[in-house]
């Protein structure tokens, strides 16, 4: 373990790496035990370092962005946790083309492209995550999508090569793609907007907000909607109408505000939430006949 660090530092600068680093700090969950080592790049080249090291090495590594969208088991991580998100979120307009870091937030992309009196991005104005996670899992919301904008994606690939990757060729459908099976990273996007009126689109982005607000349990840790949508249903009007509103294990609670979100109460475990999954999941199946597929993506042992 000890070389690994050497080498690691060596390659990004012993800023970049930390040891025994609370993954509390670093999920929308504010859940999970520490990673044996954290990494936090900060140019691109660094970041192909690191991974490339992790994989001549074979050491397990896992790369998130603010992780919105992730929950780390109690345990932690045994690898390398690489963090492409603050140290990796330059943010260039040119034209109607938006080039994005993978670190980039949507929320500041979509304010930008605002300034610019771009539209078509206002749909990702409030979705807590990085242009790199919502390029990966074609993330959506209020009906626009990734895939509407995204045109191209530069990645690591598994031989560590940097390649651009037009977005036909990711294969972009209900929060997929094919980068994870390609064991691609991520590390900056290309967006295609188009000009608009710039009252219009803050406007649209306003009423955004105001929905989020209202309907969305934002006041309490969580990492976003937990299950994907089955077709033809809605997984939250599911779990309501299974009487699970409020339901609760230990402090992960079921949100009394939106039944498609888990929340953490305070003190809240990864176990807790794992157990709440599954019961949910249970009881919609014992109830409606209706599979829930999480969308939190679990990281470590469970």
């Amino acid at each position: 373990m000890q070389k690994l660090i050497e080498a690691l530092r060596e390659a990004a600068g012993a800023q970049c790496i930390l040891e025994q680093e609370s993954m509390k700090k670093h999920t929308t969950f504010r859940i999970g035990g520490p990673a044996d080592i954290f990494a936090v790049p900060d140019t691109i080249e660094k970041a192909a370092k690191i991974i490339g090291i992790c994989r001549e090495q074979k050491v397990p590594f896992y790369v998130i962005g603010n992780g919105s969208n992730l929950l780390v088991s109690d345990q932690g991580y045994r690898g390398v946790v690489v963090q492409v998100y603050k140290n990796l979120s330059a943010i260039e307009i040119k034209g109607d083309i938006i080039t994005a870091q993978a670190g980039a937030m949507l929320s500041v992309i979509a304010k930008k492209a605002m300034a610019a009196s771009l539209t078509g991005f206002e749909f990702a104005s409030g979705i807590p995550g990085t242009v790199g996670g919502a390029a990966v899992m074609n993330a959506g919301a209020y009906g626009g999508e990734m895939k509407q904008v995204l045109t191209e994606v530069t990645v690591l690939t598994r031989e560590g090569e940097l390649r651009r990757i037009p977005s036909e060729e990711l294969k972009l459908g209900y929060r997929y793609s094919v980068i994870p099976e390609k064991g691609w990273i991520v590390l900056e996007a290309k967006l295609k907007l188009h000009r608009g009126d710039y009252d219009m689109i803050k406007a649209r982005m306003d009423e955004l907000k105001e929905k989020r607000v209202e309907k969305q349990p934002l006041e309490l840790p969580s990492a976003g909607s937990t299950f994907k949508r089955p077709e033809g249903y809605f997984a939250g009007k599911l779990i309501m109408d299974a009487g699970l509103r409020g339901f609760s294990v230990g402090g992960a609670q079921v949100s009394e505000k939106h039944c498609g979100f888990v929340v953490n109460t305070g003190e809240a475990t990864a176990k807790d939430v794992r157990d709440l999954i599954r019961e949910v999941s249970r009881q919609v199946k014992t109830k409606f006949g209706v599979e829930l597929e999480p969308e939190v993506k679990m990281l470590g042992e469970f």
